[in-house]
């Protein structure tokens, strides 16, 4: 029988430990693939910070360092100038890109850092307990906004990749999502194009994935699926935003 399909060599031989629903595990599948089909299995780098994110360094058959919560950027940033050659990918969860690594975040892509963002974004707080981050959507219950977010109280969901295309050095900034199969293609072949920019010397590529969080919406992941159609890509839509 004619093989159609293979386990990426890339991703270790067990299980992950995400939630049921959860699509950080088909981002990492992603860049496995991608750095497959580039030829880069031997130079490919992931930095892991804090959050549900730390667990993709397990999944992988590449090197991969861990950092402070909110410090991947800084700290990518000194991996990269001094190892030029390996390609560096900068897995984040929306908390530590978008709140505590602002900053961080911010400033790299201003410098048009030569390395490549990946910012999975489900709304909250995944790993520490479901709160709400500057990505909670409005009305959007979690751990500490228990009647929903008060826009006026804690603000408006912030667009971190409209507020990175807005930076006159990032090369590529883009927001795709993984809840179906079309989005998944497309999620993969902006990966393509943030790792090919990488290894041509481009600069900065940001890369906003939206994924669901079953356990901390409190939902089935087919209800899950059902609210990023009807809520979550009105608010965060998908698609490119520069380059």
């Amino acid at each position: 029988m004619e093989k159609v399909y293979e386990r990426n060599k890339l991703l270790a031989n067990f299980n992950t430990s995400f939630c049921p629903g959860c699509m950080h595990g088909t981002a990492v599948k992603l860049i496995c693939e991608v750095a497959t089909e580039l030829g880069i299995e031997d130079s490919i780098v992931g930095v892991m910070p804090i959050g549900c994110s730390v667990q993709w360094g397990m999944f992988v058959n590449f090197d991969t360092f861990g950092v402070p919560h909110g410090r991947a950027a800084a700290t990518a940033t000194g991996y990269k100038r001094n190892r030029p050659d390996n390609v560096l990918v900068v897995y984040q969860g929306d908390g530590d890109c978008s709140s505590i690594g602002l900053c961080e975040t911010v400033h790299a892509a201003n410098r048009g850092e030569n390395f490549t963002v990946i910012m999975i974004n489900n709304q909250v707080y995944g790993m520490t307990g479901g709160q709400a981050a500057p990505t909670t959507l409005p009305g959007q219950k979690t751990t500490t906004s228990q009647a929903g977010k008060n826009i006026e109280e804690m603000g408006n969901p912030l667009n971190l990749a409209e507020m990175i295309a807005g930076l006159p050095t990032p090369k590529y900034v883009t927001r795709q999502t993984l809840h179906t199969p079309k989005g998944v293609l497309a999620a993969k072949k902006a990966i393509k194009k943030a790792f090919e920019i990488q290894i041509d010397g481009g600069g900065y590529s940001f890369v906003e994935l939206l994924s669901a969080c079953p356990t901390n919406w409190k939902m089935t992941p087919g209800n899950a699926v059902k609210y990023m159609n009807e809520v979550v890509t009105k608010q965060y839509p998908v698609g490119d935003l520069k380059g």
